[in-house]
């Protein structure tokens, strides 16, 4: 058992995930990785260079038994989980007549379910404890959609998100847990072809998209303020200020 405090992060083999195990690990944190996929995890724990903090749990965020799983992983492994990262996502714009069911139904399994369970769980814990925090990835097109990026259905989920975190911080703060959210702004991930940086570079007015590292600083923040709850923080290079 360790007496560092530990995090667990969703959707951790890969992109922001990744980035955030690794900002997390380097920062003295014990790291429990959700992915779907076993082999990734591995692939992950190998490219971090193998630490013996770090545990990695496969399985469908979006099902209620591997939420659960992760919590007890983590307690398990390390004596109590302290933050919860809700990191697990994917976008995708299309314009809103062409979204098919197949398409609603992913989005809402793991952007929306995939949050619920991984809180529902963690939440038991720590309002046990009395102390933790959630911090939630959604995204900074659902503070201000952009004509560009004909996104509807991801901006109404994480829109949903963003005003849960407010909800929740209020719900879960005579527990001594604080939830917030990151909101990120276009971020250079796997997701998108480098073919696109061009365009990509010209939705902000910082001129350049995100790096994963903003997005690790300002998760990080968020895990080590003690008097910040319900904000919902952009990371975006401006983009979500207004028109431009």
């Amino acid at each position: 058992m360790s007496n560092s405090r530990t995090v667990v992060i969703t959707g951790a083999s890969s992109g922001i995930g990744f980035g955030l195990a690794k900002a997390f690990l380097a920062s003295g944190f014990n790291v429990v990785g959700n992915a779907r996929s076993a082999e990734r995890l591995e692939q992950a724990r190998e490219q971090l260079g193998s630490p013996t903090a770090f545990v990695g749990v496969a399985g469908d965020i979006a099902r209620p038994d591997t939420a659960r799983h992760l919590i007890q992983a983590g307690i398990e492994a390390f004596g109590q989980v302290d933050v919860l990262v809700n990191n697990a996502g994917f976008f995708l714009p299309k314009p809103f007549i062409e979204y098919s069911p197949e398409d609603i139904d992913g989005l809402l399994e793991t952007n929306l379910k995939g949050v619920v369970y991984a809180s529902q769980a963690a939440a038991t814990h720590m309002i046990e404890r009395r102390q933790g925090q959630i911090i939630n990835i959604t995204a900074a097109v659902a503070l201000q959609p952009n004509l560009a990026v004909p996104a509807a259905l991801p901006v109404l989920i994480k829109g949903g998100l963003n005003q849960v975190t407010r909800a929740l911080a209020l719900e879960l703060s005579p527990h001594n847990i604080q939830v917030n959210a990151v909101a990120p702004g276009i971020i250079e991930t796997p997701m998108h072809d480098p073919a696109s940086f061009d365009f990509l570079n010209g939705l902000q007015p910082a001129g350049r998209i995100g790096r994963v590292s903003d997005i690790a600083d300002a998760v990080l923040y968020l895990a080590n303020a003690r008097f910040t709850t319900g904000v919902v923080l952009p990371v975006d290079g401006g983009m979500s200020v207004g028109k431009w």
